[in-house]
């Protein structure tokens, strides 16, 4: 097919031919008119067109694939302008494909990893605060369960408003926010004293400012990898074990001597400097998309992220059971004190470290959502085979395995999402849309789990199958998130999603 400028010199062509063609006037003279020969001499109306035509072209410059011959048609120029532009400001507006390695991006992965930590670290430490804090108020296990839910709701929640602001550009603003909000929280707990104190410091201030920290965060340092995204989040999402372990440890070492108030100011203030260095070194690389509203509606016309919501919610209903009751089970089950039942909780996180690495590196070559299925039925197994465990022996050896396939289910998930977003402009808009979603999960689970334990009469069992229920249909949802896919790849069997 020809291009504009091609029919605009083919037009020239035709029209000098037609001039030379003209036929000699007759009579007339050539050599005594002083005029070309055999050619009519142009009209008034004609002169004045070329003339016209000469300045334009003066201005837009002569077409460089026409050589010595005429200049190209002002309206084909005109066209082939139009077309650039547009294709210009497409171009402007596509981000530049991700660098998939480099300084900057590891950088900028280590930072999401310490922002992470500070997050997500202390939610599955939460653990020694339901124990501690069992017994510091004497009030039941769901009472205190509502602080930690709380905690992750907002967390989750924030994250709808946070993700959008992130992709209008508001990254650097949210994130000093989260910091404050972090600080303050941390350090108001550590003079508390009451139930209605520790919820509003540990619960809603320490919530709010860990939803301005964790989905920025990880949307803008999602953009930084495509085709080992999965490697770079399970790193980032070592983050959640990493405070596992340090938080939880401190409060074992520091609690017997220096009291709760000084060790809670003591992981406050680790938590200021290393989000400190997250600051310095997180930076946005995608431009900021100022249009679009906080909720995009059209997603949930796309089956696949439908169903994916849907089982995302079922199976944050179930993970984090064995996070918050664990310590307690080990203590009210199985008979161990304080300082036994946190050693397990320590297990619990620090298996997490090769149940994030190795499912990410398996993702990065099967896909995400097809390692996500298999690690929710896992885990949902294991919570079933849970009821059965009454030794210490026993549950030393269940707990690894739970700890590799939940921390697989938390470190896939945001990548398996971010795989159903073919716009990266939009990541930190679905991402927080399904972060929603999943709040309301993670409100209502470990609360309602504390329900079911009370009312059996400090049984677990009913406990235990709940979550273990929830897991497994979780995991049916996101079965058919993944046919959903694959049908509209045309994919099969064997289809990376």
């Amino acid at each position: 097919m020809s291009t504009p400028p091609d029919q605009a010199r083919d037009a020239e062509k035709r029209h000098a031919t037609q001039r030379t063609d003209t036929p000699v006037r007759p009579g007339s003279d050539p050599e005594k008119s002083g005029s070309p020969p055999s050619v009519l001499q142009p009209s008034s109306s004609s002169s004045d067109d070329n003339r016209s035509r000469v300045a334009q072209d003066k201005d837009t410059g002569p077409d460089p694939d026409a050589g010595d011959g005429p200049d190209v048609n002002a309206d084909a120029v005109t066209i082939a302008g139009q077309a650039l532009s547009r294709t210009t400001s497409r171009s402007s507006i596509t981000p530049a494909p991700p660098p998939d390695g480099g300084v900057t991006a590891w950088m900028a992965i280590f930072s999401a990893h310490l922002v992470i930590m500070n997050t997500w670290g202390i939610v599955n430490s939460f653990g020694v605060f339901q124990s501690y804090y069992t017994t510091l108020l004497s009030r039941p296990p769901s009472d205190i369960a509502w602080i930690g839910s709380f905690e992750v709701f907002l967390l989750f929640f924030i994250s709808t408003f946070s993700g959008r602001l992130t992709d209008a550009g508001y990254f650097r603003t949210l994130f000093a926010a989260g910091f404050l909000l972090v600080s303050l929280g941390m350090l108001a707990t550590s003079f508390c004293t009451q139930y209605w104190q520790f919820f509003l410091a540990q619960g809603i201030c320490l919530g709010i400012g860990n939803g301005c920290l964790f989905c920025p965060a990880l949307s803008t340092a999602s953009t930084y990898f495509d085709k080992r995204r999965g490697l770079a989040l399970g790193f980032v999402s070592i983050g959640s074990s990493t405070g596992g372990l340090i938080y939880p440890t401190m409060v074992r070492q520091l609690l017997p001597s220096i009291g709760f108030g000084w060790t809670i100011r003591a992981i406050a203030f680790v938590q200021m400097g290393t989000l400190m260095i997250a600051f310095v070194f997180l930076r946005p690389r995608v431009k900021p998309r100022k249009a679009g509203s906080i909720v995009e509606w059209a997603a949930f016309k796309e089956l696949e992220y439908t169903f994916y919501a849907i089982g995302s919610f079922l199976n944050y209903l179930g993970v984090f059971f064995a996070f918050y009751y664990l310590a307690s089970y080990t203590r009210d089950i199985i008979g161990l004190g304080y300082n036994p039942s946190l050693n397990l909780l320590l297990v619990l996180n620090g298996v997490g470290v090769p149940g994030r690495i190795l499912p990410g590196y398996i993702a990065d070559r099967v896909g995400s959502i097809n390692t996500l299925i298999p690690m929710s039925f896992i885990s949902g197994l294991l919570m079933y085979c849970w009821v059965a465990v009454s030794s210490t022996s026993g549950l030393y050896t269940w707990t690894p395995f739970y700890g590799l396939a939940a921390s697989a289910i938390q470190s896939l998930f945001p990548s398996a999402l971010s795989q159903l977003t073919s716009d990266p402009r939009k990541q930190g808009t679905r991402m927080g849309m399904t972060f929603t979603i999943v709040s309301f999960a993670v409100l209502t689970g470990p609360p309602i789990a504390g329900a079911i334990i009370s009312a059996e009469g400090g049984r677990y069992v009913g406990a235990q199958v709940y979550a273990g229920t929830c897991l497994l249909a979780g995991m049916c949802f996101w079965i058919a998130a993944r046919v959903v896919k694959t049908r509209k790849a045309g994919g099969g069997l064997w289809f990376k999603t």
